[in-house]
């Protein structure tokens, strides 16, 4: 009997596959559970449209992410830190610090959580700094850092 999961169901198949399971165990556990549906020309039909709009879903956001790291690219932020004598810093810039600074002087919104620091900037100075927009696009920020 050929189902569409609905569900990821373990050792069967993922969400949205067309399986091909036998008649007891489709009846008794995959259709009671709704964790299925049998594959009719209807939700078939239901199963195309749903891959095609997951993929321009995806497009898009793709694309979105391109633009920004075109944005990006071209951007310079400008963050100060407490410094000391001889060029000395207190403290470091961290992740969070950069995305504030982004939303401040560019007005664009980055989670945190995508900016990639390999070490902690403790210096004064031009850094760039990767940002993981998507997992095919990646951009090269920079940041300028001056001591107060």
């Amino acid at each position: 009997m050929k189902i569409i999961l609905l569900e990821d169901v373990k050792s069967v198949g993922k969400k949205g596959e067309l399986v091909e399971l036998k008649e007891g165990y489709a009846r008794n556990f995959i259709l009671p559970k709704k964790l299925g549906v049998e594959a009719t020309g209807e939700n078939m039909n239901n199963l195309k449209l749903q891959n095609q709009n997951k993929e321009k879903i995806a497009k898009e956001q793709l694309d979105a992410a391109k633009a920004l790291a075109e944005e990006l690219e071209k951007m310079t932020i400008k963050l100060e830190i407490k410094g000391g004598e001889g060029g000395k810093t207190f403290g470091s810039v961290s992740s969070k610090e950069i995305a504030k600074g982004v939303s401040e002087q560019y007005g664009k919104e980055i989670d945190k959580k995508k900016i990639q620091l390999s070490d902690a900037i403790k210096t004064e100075g031009m850094h760039e700094v990767t940002v993981k927009l998507h997992p095919k696009v990646s951009a090269k920020l920079k940041v300028h850092v001056t001591a107060v």
